[in-house]
């Protein structure tokens, strides 16, 4: 793939791109978080029925695991997006972290909040 470094208007495309996912993703995370909330209030002030106790706390215990794990990916995207929107900001957006060289076209409109060019990506996955 071409390292050829993005230009002016591509890069406020990608910003665009960046921020319009932020602020989707702040607002999921908001709904997880709302969500949670009223679940553990709903445990605390004995809520719970007794058919809970059996099978269900499994399907709930589930269920909550897998809420945290999706919470924790959207922490992770968005700090993958505050980062990548810091670079802009700084004038190092589009630079591989790594190498410094510039990370491929194709992928930096794929994923913008990539910090890393596919050399350096696939060794770190390596690891």
């Amino acid at each position: 793939m071409a390292q050829t470094k993005l230009t002016a208007k591509e890069i406020r495309e990608l910003k665009g791109r960046l921020e319009a996912e932020r602020v989707e993703l702040a607002e999921q995370l908001t709904t997880i978080e709302e969500e949670a909330f009223a679940v553990t209030q709903s445990e605390l002030s004995g809520d719970v029925g007794l058919d809970d106790e059996s099978a269900d706390a499994g399907t709930a215990t589930f269920e909550r695991e897998k809420d945290l794990s999706i919470e924790n990916n959207v922490r992770d995207l968005l700090s993958k997006i505050d980062r990548a929107l810091t670079r802009i900001d700084d004038g190092g957006y589009g630079a591989c972290d790594r190498c410094g060289k510039p990370i491929e076209k194709a992928r930096i409109k794929a994923l913008p909040y990539v910090d890393l060019c596919i050399k350096d990506a696939q060794a770190q996955s390596r690891r």
